[in-house]
């Protein structure tokens, strides 16, 4: 499992998360991530929401339910095997 590291920019900490699924949807990349490969982690929808022209990623956490709902059928999909609940 890849695993990536992001810095907040308000406090510039850093935290860790492996990636467990990516996917595109209406044109935009989406990542699913979590804390821990351990059966009971806690994991986050990420959005892609840099510019094209933008060296680094900018990823913001998905918080619309109608996006967020939509986003993890489709993440769901791909990872037959894994249980996600909101």
């Amino acid at each position: 499992m890849e695993k990536i590291k992001f810095t907040f920019e308000d406090t510039n900490e850093e935290v860790e998360f492996f990636v467990l699924e990516q996917t595109r949807v209406s044109g935009h990349d989406y990542i699913l991530v979590t804390d821990s490969e351990e059966d009971e982690a806690e994991c986050l929808i990420l959005k892609d929401t840099s510019k094209a022209e933008d060296t680094e990623s900018l990823y913001e956490i998905v918080e619309d339910d109608v996006e967020l709902a939509a986003v993890l059928k489709v993440f769901e999909e791909l990872l037959e095997d894994v249980d996600i609940e909101m």
